[in-house]
């Protein structure tokens, strides 16, 4: 038997959730041109700028995503303890 807390619970962990794939489908987006390897010749001194601003990009990002991360996983643990201690109680 759910509460009225319950839909309130799903929705935060949802949008959560949701926050969390965008910044991860952000990042794979930034990263997709990102070479494996880089050769520092004077010639490619452009390549070099264009992968120090990607990098730049996904280090910004990586806190967010971090904190995405940690918050998600904290609220699925508030849902799932929640439903838990609710099934245990109904049981005495």
């Amino acid at each position: 038997m759910a509460t009225s807390a319950t839909p309130t619970m799903l929705i935060i962990w949802a949008v959560l959730a949701l926050i969390t794939g965008i910044l991860y489908a952000y990042r794979t987006t930034l990263t997709r041109d990102e070479e494996d390897q880089l050769f520092l010749d004077e010639a490619f001194d452009h390549e070099k700028a264009h992968q120090m601003q990607i990098l730049a990009k996904v280090s910004r990002i990586e806190p967010a995503i971090r904190a995405s991360v940690i918050a998600t996983v904290a609220m699925t643990v508030v849902v799932i303890g929640y439903h838990g201690w609710f099934a245990a109680r109904s049981l005495f």
